[in-house]
């Protein structure tokens, strides 16, 4: 394969390798279109995976040209996504002259790793956005097979972006020498912004998560807390995932279903009504990548209770723990009930705590995590990095 990305072209432009994109939605799905939505002096093409016969092989989604390989979401398809992904792109590359390759998380260092093993050069970008442990990402049989593929494919990278300090030391211990840019997943400020001052019920307290469930979110140990807290305090939960039916089953058994909801999948453009008419924001995770749940939540005007996991430090300042900051949450220890409970009650009981969580979220989201800014750090750290 010739690289011919050093030939000029009017626009600059960019082909997105990410794993999945719209229909489907995660943080990465997020990111990817709220940041090329900004840019509009680069154009984006994007290679994906079909997940789904209904879904269109090739359309234009805002500022992406989507191309979706394959025949659905079976396992040959999952088997042959890598080399078909990888001839997609010398194909789209040979008529496109892309200046840049945008790998979306470390599984599509693969496509990219083939191509240059046939000789082509194009200067690549990759996104760090795992939420998962390092030794679940890295160290599973199947994929401790592929290290040496990940090792040179992130230290060969022009430029690595992480959205928090936690992922770019998983950079670094692969070998990327270079600078890592952390540039965090940012929040639509105006569309969480709570336009109307709530004034709490004091008779009751709704306690809110936005959580895939799975073990890694630690929803059930807020449930196991709702017992040590009296009945006037409820939990609503958005989200589906693996652990739906044993989550329910914990309910039933602890006789907790008046006061647990469990509101399956929420499209993101309704989230926040469903966090206006809440309270506290809580997930007590295992890991995180960076959580951007809880800045929208901060964005939204709710006091957050995490855990200091992955890349939540980067963002939740515990008074008790983080003095030389201005306090924007709550800090809990992992897998205990009885410290969610105890912070639970705490900001249910101290009224200005509360609000200078509240103020404080609010202030740190506008001035760094606005999408705005983000896209604005991204162009120029990331895109017009390097031999661009």
């Amino acid at each position: 394969m010739s690289n011919s990305s050093t030939m000029l072209t009017t626009r600059k432009r960019i082909l997105v390798l990410s794993l999945a994109y719209y229909p489907l939605v995660g943080g990465a799905e997020i990111a990817i279109k709220e940041i090329t939505d900004r840019i509009r002096d680069i154009d984006f093409d994007m290679i994906t995976m079909r997940f789904d016969k209904s879904h269109l092989k090739f359309e234009a989604i805002d500022n992406v040209h989507v191309h979706r390989i394959g025949w659905g979401g079976n396992y040959i398809n999952k088997i042959l996504f890598v080399p078909l992904a990888a001839l997609k792109a010398w194909r789209l590359n040979r008529k496109n002259h892309y200046r840049k390759f945008w790998a979306m998380m470390t599984y599509m260092l693969f496509p990219i790793s083939i191509m240059r093993l046939f000789g082509n050069t194009t200067p690549y970008a990759l996104t760090l956005q795992d939420g998962d442990p390092f030794e679940h990402v890295f160290r599973r049989s199947h994929i401790r097979v592929f290290a040496p593929l990940l090792r040179k494919g992130i230290r060969e990278a022009e430029v690595v972006q992480t959205i928090s300090n936690f992922l770019a030391d998983w950079a670094k211990k692969f070998g990327y020498m270079k600078k890592v840019e952390v540039i965090p997943n940012g929040v639509d400020v105006d569309k969480f912004q709570n336009q109307e001052s709530r004034i709490r019920n004091q008779d009751k307290t709704i306690l809110i998560t936005t959580s895939r469930l799975v073990k890694k979110n630690g929803v059930g140990d807020v449930i196991d807390a709702l017992r040590l807290l009296p009945e006037n305090i409820s939990f609503k939960i958005l989200g589906t995932g693996p652990l739906m039916s044993e989550l329910k089953m914990k309910v039933k058994s602890l006789n907790l279903k008046s006061r647990v909801n469990f509101l399956g999948y929420i499209p993101q453009s309704e989230i926040p009504n469903y966090l206006h008419k809440a309270d506290i924001f809580i997930r007590p995770s295992l890991s995180e990548g960076m959580g951007s749940s809880f800045v929208e939540a901060m964005a939204a005007g709710l006091p957050v209770i995490a855990t200091p996991v992955g890349g939540i430090p980067d963002f939740l300042f515990d008074p008790d723990r983080n003095k030389n900051h201005h306090s924007t949450g709550l800090f809990v220890n992992i897998h205990d009930s009885k410290d969610i409970a105890r912070q639970v009650a705490r900001l249910i009981k101290d009224s200005k705590l509360r609000e200078t969580l509240i103020n404080n979220g609010r202030r740190l989201v506008r001035e760094k995590y606005d999408w705005n800014l983000i896209a604005g750090e991204m162009k120029s750290k990331v895109f017009n990095n390097g031999k661009f």
